[in-house]
């Protein structure tokens, strides 16, 4: 195998696992394990910045919430959420649920029937219901596309498939999010946690955000504590609030190992031996258990659903540049970084092989263009030192670049926290690297819709292509922002070759 066909190793994948023998995984209208037809399917839109933003929005509210005795007459918490109205949620819990001889309703792998009724899993159901109601119907949505790998893996470690449930609210199923005590991804582990579970966590992988590798290390850790306590509501409050503080608790509870059960969490709760946080988690997970089991029952009757990520894998032999390979796939450097979160500055790590997710078919021809691109067009990068008075969006704008992929590329940086000196990756074409190297002011890249676009191949010449589509050379510099009689185009850059609707041509 020679130097230039490193690269030529793939695999399919979906998102239950990689298997070249695994059928894609299509979408219909989601069934429960019961067999009732669940909410309809409507078009999801993208995950976006703002997306993000209003996730964290949502969770840190949720994690601010503090249950109080209605018996006292609380009305509000924190300004938050009104006192849950329970009589109204009373026929939506009064069924049985759980267990093999439960008649109705969804049955589960957690005991969810012997606490569904208590005041304190009713208050978060509420609160999933009223107040956070538009964030969690996009949860939902988001639940599809990591469903069925979820289940997979925690069965594949004893792990109860209900606890898929958790990441709700860790995280809202999002592998971008980051909590203010800098826990990361889908199951927000903290940096010590994630290395103790395998996970790589450094300047250019960190993968806390990839959803199949965290999801593994997840089912481990709560494999090991459920092993360590004996209860999975145990093993879920010591995930959040350290297995250290539940075992003071149970102490001072003095109870015999062989009497520690899920009612255990309960007692803890109530003599407040747990924090404040990990006292409500228990009752969240069991509201949002409640609702995501069977979400038609509680009027969600159209969610917002992602489908499940299919895609190819290939081997990557050095440092290369997603940008670079959605240019080979003929894809967006959004989709590859949807596809590869953990890459955490939208490029693979030098000196190393690394495995890059791409679209579903495409992985051969990614192969073979690959294999046909010089070393040195790999990363198509350069470095920006913020200067005084410089905003994101401004810095895209000088380099024809969304304020999205900067922030992609850069560990999603706070757009409010710029520092003056602060180094950020840019990732730019290849031209506009040269132009950077030559001092040149970058060409402004093509950001408008309706355009065809034409990916260079090895031996061609802005004549070649004009001839190909029937254009002038002029109109190929004029669609591509290049300078006149500037004829430097680079093998796996992307060229408008047909104009936009009404343009000039």
């Amino acid at each position: 195998m020679t130097a230039r066909r490193e690269a030529l190793v793939l695999l399919v994948c979906v998102t239950a696992g990689c298997a070249t023998s695994q059928p894609e995984v299509s979408l219909e209208p989601q069934a429960t394990r019961a067999g009732r037809t669940g909410p309809v399917a409507v078009a999801a839109p993208a995950p976006t910045a703002e997306d993000s933003l209003a996730d964290l929005a949502a969770l840190e509210a949720l994690h601010e919430l503090e249950f109080r005795s209605l018996a006292k007459g609380a009305g509000h918490v924190r300004g938050v959420l009104p006192a849950p109205r329970l009589t109204e949620l009373d026929p939506m819990l009064a069924a049985p649920r759980g267990g093999a001889a439960s008649g109705a309703g969804p049955t589960y792998d957690i005991d969810v029937a012997s606490f569904a009724e208590r005041d304190r899993v009713r208050y978060y159901v509420d609160y999933f219901l009223q107040p956070s109601r538009d964030r969690f119907t996009i949860w939902l949505g988001r639940l599809p596309r990591y469903e069925g790998m979820i289940r997979e893996r925690f069965q594949a470690q004893g792990v109860p498939e209900d606890l898929v449930y958790l990441a709700i609210i860790e995280s809202g199923y999002s592998n971008t999010a980051v909590s203010r005590s800098n826990a990361v991804g889908m199951w927000q582990f903290i940096r010590s946690t994630a290395i103790r579970y395998g996970l790589t966590v450094n300047t250019w992988v960190d993968e806390r955000r990839d959803p199949y590798k965290a999801t593994e290390a997840a089912a481990r850790h709560l494999a090991d504590l459920h092993e360590q306590f004996g209860s999975w509501y145990l093993a879920a409050a010591a995930y959040n609030g350290g297995a250290g503080r539940v075992e003071r608790g149970i102490r001072r509870l003095r109870e015999e190992p062989d009497s520690v059960s899920d009612e255990t969490f309960f007692d803890l709760s109530a003599r407040r031996y747990l924090r404040r946080e990990t006292r409500d988690y228990v009752p969240k997970l069991i509201a949002a258990a409640i609702i995501a089991k069977d979400p038609m029952r509680f009027g969600f009757d159209s969610l917002p659903i992602l489908r499940p990520l299919v895609f190819d894998e290939i081997t990557v032999p050095d440092a290369t540049g997603l940008d670079v390979i959605a240019r080979l796939a003929d894809t967006t450097s959004r989709a590859l970084m949807e596809l590869n979160p953990h890459y955490v500055r939208g490029v693979t790590p030098p000196r190393q092989s690394s495995i890059v997710r791409v679209p579903r078919g495409s992985g051969p021809a990614v192969l073979q263009r690959y294999a046909e691109l010089p070393v040195n067009e790999r990363v198509n990068f350069i470095e920006h030192i913020v200067r005084r008075g410089e905003t994101l969006g401004g810095i895209g704008q000088r380099y024809g670049v969304g304020v999205s992929l900067i922030r992609a590329a850069n560990n999603y940086v706070d757009p409010r926290r710029l520092r003056i000196g602060q180094h950020l990756v840019i990732p730019v074409s290849s031209a506009a690297r040269v132009d950077a190297a030559a001092g040149r002011a970058p060409r402004p890249q093509p950001a408008v819709t309706g355009v065809r676009y034409h990916l260079v191949r090895r031996g061609e010449t802005l004549w070649v292509i004009s001839q190909r589509y029937g254009v002038t050379v002029e109109n190929l510099r004029r669609w591509n922002g290049m300078a006149a009689n500037d004829v430097t185009i680079r093998v796996g850059e992307r060229l408008a070759v047909v104009p936009p609707a009404g343009a000039a041509r």
